[in-house]
């Protein structure tokens, strides 16, 4: 089963697109995270990471509702009160 999970970035280096990474901050769990996929990613974005690279850009809402379903999880299974 693969997981692909959003997370919001918080700093960018790399002046070549090949090269970008960041990183990312998925609810105070940061890691560095290859952002070649998505070049136009900066600052502020929120990302769909998977497997250490960023596949792809979700607007704050849609991380938010992500986010959400992992919290009613957690619940669930008695690992959050």
């Amino acid at each position: 089963m693969c997981l692909a999970v959003p997370g919001k970035i918080i700093s960018v280096n790399g002046k070549d697109s090949l090269e970008k990474a960041g990183k990312v901050s998925f609810g105070g769990v940061i890691k560095e995270i290859n952002l070649a996929y998505v070049p136009e990613a900066c600052v502020g974005d929120y990302v769909i990471v998977h497997a250490g690279f960023a596949i792809s850009k979700v607007d704050e809402e849609e991380a938010e509702e992500v986010f959400n379903y992992i919290k009613q999880i957690s619940q669930l299974n008695g690992k959050e009160k």
